[in-house]
């Protein structure tokens, strides 16, 4: 049958967290400022523990350490992706991630190349994606003057929206947002902007202006352009949201039992609707777990709407 691992999230409390994971999802959050779940991670800021089987109890950085046959014997040195759920309460801040390169030379982690796949959203709810900014120089004076509102591309999201953020996009997420992302695994974060907003003890956020300057993309070349490509039957439909070059994401739709070949290394998937089972084990909203490598065939039944990951 080979190994399907149930992840245990970890979660983040954020000044801009509410409680739409517990309402949502019914997780256990620490707060009703809770904004991220990390449902599937290695990353050492949040390390998933796995729920079920002979592996019951680890971590999923050792499990990838001591068994990377399970991930079809990848090279990357710690496990390459990051699944999020992000209840945004409040605006996020303005930021911007940096590539490979910069990260490895100046934080001596993985840059961060990230996708969203908008679970819900109120209505207006606006996200930041891009800059009108032409030159570098232009892009300095506009941070310089606090000129945020003309430096900025803004937009209205609605739920089923999907964006691709490239390192070196300034983006932001926005209030009134449920978002699923998928992303390499880094946590490193440069905030270009944040509103002039004060914590408890009356203190602003700390900015990183120069590294943020240092690593945005300019001008902004929009998102990387792919064409859906959608599979269907009359037990399921696969859409194909984005290939790009460290991940690919899908959503799947199980409207009946149907079973799926897996010719992957590993992929990594997320519950967002219903309730039904996977090889014979329930599964419901909220609920995320890796297939490995040595599952040959996954048995659905739905109604089930997932996100799935892969390299």
């Amino acid at each position: 049958m080979g190994h399907i691992l149930f992840m245990e999230p970890v979660f983040k409390e954020m000044i801009w967290g509410g409680h739409r994971l517990k309402d949502v999802y019914n997780y256990p959050i620490p707060s009703d400022s809770t904004g991220e779940c990390w449902a599937i991670s290695a990353h050492k800021n949040g390390d998933c523990t796995i729920l079920n089987g002979e592996y019951k109890g680890m971590k999923l950085s050792a499990l990838y350490q001591q068994h990377r046959e399970l991930f079809g014997d990848i090279k990357d040195p710690a496990f390459p992706l990051l699944i999020k759920i992000i209840d945004a309460s409040s605006d996020l801040s303005v930021q911007v991630h940096p590539d490979d390169d910069y990260a490895a030379e100046h934080e001596h982690s993985l840059g961060k190349t990230e996708c969203w796949y908008v679970l819900d959203a109120k209505p207006h709810t606006q996200m930041v994606m891009g800059h009108h900014a032409q030159t570098k120089e232009e892009l300095i004076r506009y941070i310089k003057n606090d000129e945020y509102d003309r430096l900025l591309n803004k937009f209205e999201i609605q739920p089923g929206d999907f964006y691709y953020i490239p390192s070196g996009t300034i983006h932001a997420i926005c209030k009134g947002s449920l978002i699923y992302e998928a992303q390499q695994s880094s946590d490193i974060t440069y905030r270009v902007y944040d509103y002039h907003r004060k914590d408890k003890e009356g203190n602003e956020r700390q900015l990183h202006v120069q590294q943020s300057i240092d690593v945005t993309t300019v001008p902004y070349c929009g998102t990387l352009q792919n064409e859906m490509h959608q599979e269907a039957t009359d037990t399921f439909v696969s859409t194909c949201l984005i290939k790009a070059p460290y991940f690919s994401v899908s959503k799947l739709d199980i409207l009946k039992k149907t079973s799926l070949m897996h010719h992957q290394p590993f992929s990594l998937f997320s519950v967002i609707e219903g309730e039904g089972t996977v090889n014979e084990v329930s599964i419901k909203k909220g609920q995320h777990f890796i297939v490995c490598h040595d599952v040959q065939k996954i048995d659905f039944d739905g109604p089930l709407t997932l996100m799935v990951t892969t390299l």
